[in-house]
C-alpha cells in the first residue's frame, strides 16, 4: 500500500484514532491517501482541511461535479491513478449522467479539452488548469484575465486555483509515498458540505 510504515486503523491510539474516527468511511475505511499521514497526524489534519475546504464547502459557488472534473483532470496531467480513480468516481455519482461523465474522462485522457462535453468557460478553466499545472512559472495575469471573460468570478478563479493546487500537493503525497488504492473504497467523499468539522466520508 505504501513505501513507508503505515500505522492502520485497529492499530491506532491517541491523535491519530481520534482523526482515523472522524475521517473513516463505512466499516472503519480510511482512504489511503490519509493513512500516508499516520506517522505524522497533524499533517493529516492539515490535509484534511484544506481538502475539505477546496472541494466539499458550502461557500464554494463553482459546482462540486466540476471541481472533481479539474481534480481528474490535474491527476491525469501528473499520471496519478489514485486520485483519478478516487475522483472520476466522485464525479460519476454528483454528476449523476454515466455517458457524460465518461465522455468528459475520455476527452481529458486523450488531452483534448475541446472534446469534453462541457461549456466554454469549463474549457477556459481546464486549459488554465493544464497550464497552471504543467508550466507555473509561465503564469501570467493574462491567463486570469482569460478566465474572468469567460465567465468566471474573481472569488471563482479563486476556488479553480485552488483546486488545482490542492491536487499538484495530493498527487505528489500519493506518488512519492508509494500509495495504492489497495484496500480502499473508491469515490467516498465527505458528505456534509454544510458542517467544516465533519469529515466523514460518505
Amino acid at each position: 500500500m505504501a513505501w513507508i510504515h503505515i500505522i492502520p486503523f485497529e492499530a491506532a491510539t491517541g491523535r491519530l484514532r481520534q482523526l482515523y474516527d472522524r475521517i473513516a468511511g463505512p466499516g472503519g475505511n480510511v482512504d489511503n491517501i490519509m493513512m500516508m499521514h499516520s506517522l505524522r497526524p497533524h499533517t493529516m489534519e492539515g490535509h484534511m482541511t484544506l481538502y475539505k475546504a477546496v472541494l466539499h464547502h458550502s461557500a464554494n459557488t463553482v459546482p462540486k461535479w466540476f471541481l472533481e472534473v479539474l481534480g481528474v483532470w490535474v491527476s491525469l496531467r501528473n499520471r496519478c491513478d489514485y486520485c483519478t480513480e478516487h475522483h472520476f468516481a466522485g464525479l460519476q455519482r454528483l454528476l449523476d449522467d454515466p455517458a457524460r461523465a465518461d465522455a468528459i474522462r475520455a476527452a481529458l485522457a486523450a488531452g483534448d479539452i475541446a472534446a469534453a462535453p462541457l461549456d466554454a468557460a469549463q474549457q477556459a478553466a481546464l486549459r488554465y488548469a493544464a497550464r497552471l499545472s504543467e508550466s507555473p512559472g509561465d503564469m501570467d495575469e493574462a491567463d486570469v484575465t482569460a478566465l474572468r471573460m469567460a465567465g468566471w468570478e474573481d472569488a471563482q478563479i479563486l476556488e479553480i486555483n485552488q483546486v488545482v493546487a490542492y491536487f499538484a500537493y495530493a498527487n505528489r503525497t500519493v506518488l512519492g509515498l508509494g500509495c495504492s488504492t489497495k484496500g480502499d473504497i473508491i469515490g467516498l467523499s465527505p458528505g456534509n458540505s454544510d458542517d467544516a468539522q465533519d469529515w466523514g466520508h460518505r
